[in-house]
């Protein structure tokens, strides 16, 4: 493994951090400023006020062609903007799904009209986005959704349901996949469609998780007029848009040791408080779950190295998901041993009740299992 930072990935985090010294002020940080799944106008408008700022200085979303408002980065100019943004405690963009995600999708098929009407208000965080792939009997197994898109003239006409739809309370546009071809293998006779949230017949239903957060979606689509126009990619070839919107979000687990490792770390100030560590069990505990945090940054640190030295993504994205939501589980067990009471409030507490969700989000660890199994070991099917 080769992990190092070259000469312009650190010119890069100068450049990043004295800009962020110098924008992201007071102001901002009195306005308690970060992602939620709840936010109200004046929630909203703050940060969009401060994904304006990142988008003018070209920081929003560094990794897309310059061309359209990146700065072609590379993976470790990449690696550099994670790091800084965890130190500086700045908030990311309004649109996060739809730049990291969806946007690398329109970028590789869209057309021309396509990325001047959507690329930039996605930038700027004037649109958010959401994606609408999965169906209530069509999660792991994507290729049997049943969302139906038929052709009227000028317009697709939409009905089917959707569910677990990150953002789809706040969202104005998605990236849909429907059934265009009946008749074909699962595979295939899929399309995606951009479809504006605001159109007749969507209808957003949010799903209260046990947290007591609107953070999931059921969609439903009756009789939805969508334009041709907002096909994206070829008729019937909507999972190869598909792969490509999924291949950047599992791309993001490389990062994930950051936030873990600093949710650690606090774990183990708050156990210092209360005197936790003077316990030679609960101290050996979290000496373990420190470590976990340690191994998961090698994995990523891994993968990012396979990737400077041209080579995809492999085992690691799955191994490195694997390790975060295990690491994220044991966490909550942890506080749990060294906070007593403690842990059942504010964002412990959250974070507990909350914790088997993310063996759920960016890949489920049983499928991921698998595809490590199958692909990678080669172990034989059951």
């Amino acid at each position: 493994m080769d992990f190092t930072y070259p000469a312009e990935a650190e010119e890069f985090r100068k450049e990043f951090r004295t800009w962020l010294d110098e924008e992201y002020t007071d102001e901002f940080r009195a306005d308690g400023l970060g992602f939620s799944m709840e936010m109200d106008e004046e929630r909203l408008a703050a940060m969009r006020s401060w994904n304006r700022k990142l988008a003018d200085a070209r920081f929003a979303a560094i990794s897309w062609p310059e061309e359209y408002g990146g700065r072609g980065a590379g993976i470790m100019e990449q690696v550099v903007f994670a790091e800084e943004m965890h130190r500086s405690g700045a908030p990311g963009t309004l649109n996060p799904l739809g730049l990291s995600n969806i946007a690398p999708a329109i970028i590789e098929f869209g057309t021309d009209e396509q990325k001047e009407q959507f690329l930039p208000r996605m930038l700027r965080g004037d649109d958010i986005w959401c994606q609408v792939f999965s169906e209530p009997n069509s999660g792991s197994d994507l290729a049997s959704l049943q969302c139906r898109a038929e052709l009227d003239g000028d317009h697709f006409v939409v009905n089917g349901q959707k569910t677990w739809n990150t953002l789809g309370h706040l969202a104005n546009w998605c990236e849909l996949l429907v059934r265009t071809d009946p008749d074909a293998p699962k595979h295939r006779g899929i399309s995606c469609l951009l479809v504006d949230m605001t159109l007749p017949g969507v209808e957003v239903r949010p799903l209260i998780t046990i947290t007591g957060e609107k953070e999931f979606n059921e969609i439903f689509f009756t009789d939805v007029r969508v334009p041709v126009e907002a096909l994206l990619g070829p008729l019937h070839d909507g999972w190869r848009v598909a792969m490509t919107t999924l291949a950047y979000e599992r791309g993001t687990v490389a990062n994930l040791h950051l936030g873990l490792r600093g949710k650690i770390q606090r774990l183990i100030d708050d156990a210092a408080e209360v005197g936790a560590l003077d316990d030679p069990v609960k101290r050996q505990a979290l000496a373990a779950l420190y470590l976990e945090g340690e191994l998961l940054k090698l994995v990523s640190e891994r993968a990012i190295s396979g990737a400077m030295h041209g080579r995809p993504m492999g085992p690691e994205g799955s191994i490195a998901k694997l390790v975060w939501s295990e690491a994220e589980h044991h966490v909550g067990e942890v506080a749990g041993d060294v906070l007593g009471a403690d842990a059942n409030t504010g964002s412990w507490g959250r974070d507990r009740v909350y914790r088997r969700a993310l063996t759920i989000a960016g890949g489920t660890t049983q499928v991921n299992k698998n595809i490590l199994a199958l692909r990678i070991l080669g172990l034989p099917r059951g």
